[in-house]
This record gives structure tokens, C-alpha cells and sequence, in this order.
């Protein structure tokens, strides 16, 4: 025998390379060890067994897929910003879809090498459907996986690549990005959407810590920023009657001064910025525009928010006396108590003012966002995450530069956990009848107040000014001639409601009891408010229901 005939006689007998020599046991242990070693190193198994050359292209994917692992966790943990900000990039984000989708493939090729390298005709006969079995699954948790995250990742670059913007980035001002965030609707008897609410997210630049401001809708004499076009029509505000309310802006501008805007994508959204921007006294740089009917959508995409309501909510039916603001009779009603909302529902909760005022709603469309926003995790999101993203398609626009979101999303998270400072031009930091006669000097002086105490370091000026909004808070605040305080429940109502409507006094804090009976200890019901609406006595419904602008996410 010659010394070139050994090697050849060690592989016939070597069980792993030529398992037709070996015993039954041995070769069912071979094709579950070639199973395990492609999940777990793809290409050790060829290298074992097979074409060591394929085996060696494959561990060099291999190793190199894990060097680009290790590196994103490192960033995770180290540039959280750069990382995101590389995922959500259009060029850079759809080469790592085509990597994955290429290493899905060839992880899929590898596995079919490996069913070859196992030979299932000399595997026993009970063994066979349980090797198959194992090579599927471990095929779908690997190759599977990676063609899946592939796919989420191109929905959401699609997604991004519809909501926002590709211009340049913005910078903060003051150390603060301040975010228009509006909710309207566009019909089909509307050119643009008429921004139904309207409140400013303003957020710490290092910190994150964030501060809401929310503006009521029916403002007047909103007075628009320095070097706004608009100031060369309303150099005193928007000042042209009743009907000049703050969420009138967008279509007057959309519909009469596109000119003003050459090159804007939306004329009335960057027109209501600027009115926000000067009537608050800060410089808001971007918009988020939520369509409240395509709302509902994002939220049956994902599964619904649950809320404790403080008290019943109409789903209110067609309008039959404008001027008083009187609706036919309900659709149906959303009780007081632990619920959890559909789409539907949720967008009635924060779009309903039937028998209460403005300020209860925009108290319930704060707690409908806080909701999503806590109710939103991990789990839910990579469930539904495709139903979500297309459903976000179709309700959000913006103008925020794709290129920060990396940035954005790294202080969200740093803000997690935080605690919210709120401002509301209106009930209960202002009286009721505020927003008709709006004193601007005064309103600048809460805000500065406001952001002062949401700054990122705990200075003394910053403490200061944090004693100094509480004493705001708790101070009277009259607006002349009104007889109103700003402390407290609003103790007026909006025009259209009778003078006895006692106005509800909005809560985000969990620390209410929803009212869900009568003074008289009886349970109020739907039969019971629809039969006072029959009756005429809508004083009544609005006595049983003037709570329910008190909210809190569960």
C-alpha cells in the first residue's frame, strides 16, 4: 500500500465525511451536528463534510456579517445617532436590505448543501421526517429572519421616504427644537386640511426633556412671526373678525396666498407655524401633520388604546342647528370608565365637543396621543409593524429632514421616562375667554416660564424660573374686563353654549374618579342620555358629562 492511498482510505472511514460506512445512530447524529453547525456558523458545515471551498467563501460571509454586528451594537451603545441615522439614510438603508436579502439567500443555499451533505435515503426511515423538520425550522429562525428584517426595513425606508422631508436638517433654537403638531382633517369639499387642534412640542436639545404648549383652534388675532409673508396682509395679526381663528390660516392660505410661499410644499401648514411662532413668542421650526381620518387607521393597526375616561363622550350626529352648535341626535356614545378604543372610537374621543368646550377636547386628544405613545411597545410594533408604517403613510406629513431622524429618535428616548411640562392657552392656565382677547405679553411670559423650567440643566435661574410658573399657575390671571380667573376650572364657556354650562376642569393625571352616575346615585347610561336628547334637555346631558375632559392613558 502506497503512502498516497492512505488519506484516501481515512476518508472512506471517516463517519463525518462518508457517513455510508458508519452505524444508523452515528449518521442521524451527523445530520442533526451538519444542521446545527450551518445555523449557528454557516459554512462550517461544508468545510466538515462537504466542498471545503464553498465552505471557506461561506465563513468569510460569516465572520464579516458578524464583524458588521458587532460594530451596530457598538454604536447602539456608543453613536445611538449615527446608527439610526445610517438605517433610516435612502441609499445606506437600501444597500442593507439588498445585504440581508443576498445573506438570506445564500443562508437558504447553504441549508439545501447541508440536506445534500446529510443523505436522508441513509438516514433510518423514522428519522427522516424529524431531520427535515429541524432543517425547515432552523432554515425559517435563520434565512427566515434575515428575509424578514429585509423586508420590515425597506417598509420603513418607504414609509420615510413618504413622510418626510429630504431637505436640510434644522438647528435647535434657544437649545430647543420646537415641533408644530396639528390634527385636521382634508375633505373633499376642502382645498387643504383645517387643523382642528394645534400644540407645540418643544424639546431639549441635550436632554430631551420636552414641554407641550396646545393652542386652542378657535384663537384670535394670531400674530404672525417676523418675516412671515403673511405680515404683509396682517400686520396687526390675523385680525379680520369672528371668523379669523388660528385654524383658519391654513385654508385662507392655501386656497389665496400660495404666491407668498413660492417652492413650499404647503403654504397653509408653514403659514400656521408662523402664526404659532409668533403668537407663543418662540420659533418653531418644523410641522407634524396628523389627517384625523386617516387617524383611526393608525390606531386599529395597532390593536387599539385603552384609556380611563372621566366621563361619557358623544359620537355625535349630523349638525342641525349651526349657529348654536346644536348636533341631531348621537350615533353613539363612548361610557366613562377603563375602555378601550378602535380607531373609530378613539378618533371620535379626541375629535367630540358636543355639551362640553374646546378645552376638554384638546385635554382628550393629549391623552389619546399619550396612549399611543405608551401603548406602542416593542412587541406590538415588529407585530404589526407593516400595518402600521403604511397606516402612518396616510396620516402623517411633515416637513422634518429625513437626514435628523437618528437624532430625533435618540433624544425620544433619552425623554422617556421624563416628566412632561404642559401649558394651555386656555382652561385651566387661562380663563375660558382667553383665547378672544389673547394678551400676547402675557402668554410670551408663561412660555419663556414654561421652557425655563424644562431646560436641561438644574441651574438656579432654571429653578427660579420653575418656582416662578408654579406661582403663575397658581396666581389669578384675569383677562380684562372678563371677571375671569385662570386659576382653576374654566368658569365660562365657548360661544354657542348656554352660560349655566358648567365647563370641565381637563386632567392628564390619573387621580379622578370617572363619573358614572347621577347626583342621585343612578347609573348613567346611553337609553338615558339619548332619551334626554330626545327631550330636548341637552342642559342635562351636559351636567352628566361635563367631565369628560378628564383622561389618562392606561
Amino acid at each position: 500500500m502506497s503512502n498516497n492511498e492512505l488519506p484516501s482510505q481515512g476518508l472512506l472511514t471517516d463517519p463525518v465525511r462518508n457517513p455510508s460506512s458508519a452505524a444508523e445512530p452515528v449518521r442521524t447524529k451527523r445530520a442533526f451536528l451538519l444542521i446545527l453547525l450551518t445555523l449557528l456558523v454557516p459554512g462550517s458545515a461544508q468545510i466538515v463534510a462537504g466542498d471545503r471551498k464553498i465552505g471557506r467563501i461561506a465563513l468569510r460571509v460569516t465572520l464579516g456579517a458578524w464583524l458588521l454586528a458587532v460594530l451596530a451594537l457598538v454604536l447602539l451603545f456608543t453613536n445611538r445617532t449615527l446608527l439610526i441615522n445610517i438605517i433610516t439614510n435612502p441609499v445606506a438603508s437600501l444597500l442593507i436590505v439588498l445585504v440581508l436579502a443576498a445573506l438570506a439567500v445564500g443562508w437558504l443555499l447553504l441549508f439545501v448543501n447541508t440536506l445534500r451533505l446529510i443523505r436522508p435515503v441513509l438516514l433510518p426511515a423514522r428519522m427522516r421526517p424529524a431531520v427535515v423538520i429541524a432543517l425547515v425550522l432552523a432554515m425559517v429562525v435563520s434565512s427566515g429572519s434575515l428575509g424578514y428584517a429585509a423586508y420590515l426595513l425597506n417598509v420603513s425606508r418607504n414609509a420615510i421616504g413618504s413622510i418626510f422631508n429630504a431637505g436640510p436638517a434644522i438647528d435647535p433654537v434657544d437649545g430647543r427644537y420646537n415641533f408644530l403638531m396639528m390634527g385636521g382633517d382634508a375633505g373633499a369639499d376642502r382645498t387643504g386640511r383645517r387643523p382642528d387642534s394645534l400644540s407645540v412640542l418643544s424639546v431639549d436639545a441635550k436632554s430631551g426633556q420636552t414641554a407641550i404648549i396646545s393652542v386652542p383652534r378657535n384663537l384670535q388675532n394670531a400674530q404672525f412671526s417676523e418675516g412671515s409673508p403673511m405680515r404683509q396682509i396682517y400686520p396687526e395679526g390675523y385680525n379680520c373678525g369672528d371668523e379669523c381663528l388660528i385654524n383658519a390660516i391654513n385654508t385662507e392660505v392655501t386656497n389665496e396666498h400660495k404666491d407668498l410661499y413660492p417652492g413650499v410644499a404647503d403654504p397653509g401648514a408653514q403659514a400656521t407655524l408662523e402664526a404659532v411662532s409668533g403668537t407663543l413668542g418662540i420659533t418653531v421650526q418644523a410641522y407634524v401633520l396628523v389627517d384625523m381620518d386617516g387617524f383611526a387607521k393608525l390606531i386599529d393597526a395597532m390593536g387599539g388604546i385603552r384609556i380611563k375616561a372621566g366621563g361619557w363622550v358623544p359620537i355625535s350626529g349630523p349638525m342641525v342647528d349651526e349657529a348654536n352648535g346644536i348636533h341631531g341626535m348621537p350615533d353613539g356614545w363612548i361610557p366613562a370608565g377603563d375602555q378601550k378604543l378602535n380607531g373609530f372610537q378613539a378618533l371620535w374621543y379626541g375629535r367630540s365637543r358636543e355639551f362640553v368646550d374646546d378645552y376638554a377636547r384638546i385635554a382628550r386628544q393629549q391623552c389619546v396621543q399619550q396612549a399611543m405613545l405608551k401603548q406602542l411597545d416593542p412587541a406590538t410594533l415588529l407585530a404589526k409593524f407593516e400595518d402600521i408604517a403604511n397606516a402612518g403613510t396616510k396620516v402623517v406629513d411633515s416637513n422634518i429632514s429625513s437626514s435628523q431622524l437618528g437624532s430625533f429618535v435618540d433624544l425620544a428616548m433619552k425623554a422617556k421616562g421624563t416628566d412632561v411640562k404642559r401649558l394651555t392657552i386656555g382652561p385651566p392656565d387661562f380663563d375660558a375667554s382667553f383665547s378672544t382677547v389673547p394678551d400676547f405679553d402675557q402668554i410670551h411670559d408663561r412660555v419663556k416660564k414654561l421652557l425655563a423650567s424644562a431646560s436641561s440643566e438644574s441651574s438656579p435661574a432654571a429653578a427660579a424660573a420653575d418656582a416662578g410658573l408654579q406661582d403663575a399657575m397658581l396666581q389669578p390671571s384675569s383677562v380684562p374686563g372678563s371677571g375671569l380667573s385662570a386659576a382653576g376650572p374654566a368658569a365660562a364657556p365657548l360661544a354657542g353654549l348656554p352660560a349655566t354650562t358648567p365647563s370641565p376642569s381637563p386632567s392628564s393625571s390619573s387621580d379622578f374618579t370617572p363619573v358614572t352616575t347621577t347626583p342621585e346615585g343612578e347609573p348613567i347610561t346611553e337609553q338615558m342620555l339619548n332619551q334626554f336628547k330626545r327631550e330636548g334637555n341637552e342642559q342635562a346631558i351636559r351636567d352628566l358629562v361635563a367631565t369628560n375632559g378628564q383622561c389618562a392613558a392606561l
